[in-house]
Formats: C-alpha cells, sequence, structure tokens
C-alpha cells in the first residue's frame, strides 16, 4: 500500500514504528508547548499531518498500552477512524481516566494507528436470517463474567 501524507506543520514528527514486526505506527504531538490534561479532561490533540489513503482503506487511531496503564491516558473514541476521503489534520481525541492530571509534551507519543482494508456489502434485505446456537442473545446472555 502506497501512503501519501502531508506535513501541516513542519516540526510535525511523522509517525513511525518502533519495532520491525509492530502494527501500529505511533502518532506523535504537534504541540509548541506543553499542556495539562486533567483528572476527567478531553481534548483533541494534533499531530501535524495528513493522509491520503487509497481506497479500500482506513487507519485506526489506538490508545499506547503504556499511557494506559500508567496514567489512565486513553484514546476516548478507540478505535477512532480515519476515512479514505478524509483529508484534514489527523488529531487525537484523548482522555485522562487517572487521579492525576497529565502532561502532554510537543513530539510526544500519544496514540498509534494501524492500517486496515474495509469492505463494503452488498446489502440485501430478507424476511428472516439464518439460525445460530446463539440467535439474539445479547449483553451479557452468556453468563456474569
Amino acid at each position: 500500500m502506497k501512503l501519501s501524507f502531508r506535513r501541516l506543520n513542519p516540526d510535525a514528527p511523522l509517525p513511525s514504528r518502533m519495532s520491525e514486526l509492530a502494527a501500529g505506527y505511533d502518532l506523535y504531538a504537534c504541540l509548541p508547548e506543553a499542556l495539562s490534561l486533567l483528572p476527567g479532561e478531553t481534548r483533541a490533540i494534533p499531530t501535524g499531518i495528513a493522509i491520503s489513503l487509497p481506497a479500500g482503506y482506513e487507519a485506526q487511531l489506538r490508545p499506547r498500552s503504556g499511557l494506559a496503564l500508567k496514567h489512565g491516558i486513553t484514546v476516548l473514541n478507540s478505535p477512532g477512524t480515519i476515512d479514505a476521503d478524509y483529508r484534514g489534520e489527523i488529531m487525537v481525541i484523548l482522555i485522562n481516566h487517572g487521579s492525576k492530571s497529565f502532561t502532554i509534551s510537543p513530539a510526544m507519543r500519544i496514540a498509534q494507528m494501524v492500517f486496515a482494508r474495509v469492505e463494503s456489502p452488498l446489502w440485501e434485505e430478507r424476511d428472516c436470517l439464518d439460525e445460530t446456537a446463539r440467535s439474539s442473545g445479547g449483553f451479557g446472555h452468556t453468563g456474569e463474567n
């Protein structure tokens, strides 16, 4: 897959993989100065980049496990989706679920981006659907845990 990108800020770090087989590309905060994220607070953090995905793909924004475990910082709408026709700046919606204020520094790794194929099904309306053992059993139908 070829991915075109544009830096919207000349100081914006490019997404990068931290290991050869990593699925996600780390995204960096593109901030002029550090900012605090108070407990319970939500903010859209700019990355300073825009991408041009090919048709049939999406980019998913996901939390970084270290920030989640150590500080309670996560991507609020996880996974956030970037559609193939979006050309604006990638913004990461972070929330502080921790009990302490958290400082987001310029160029800090704040999330990861994973690319996935997107299928476009042909919708076919039916009067009834095929039967399964689960049927319409939903939330908690298999027990309490």
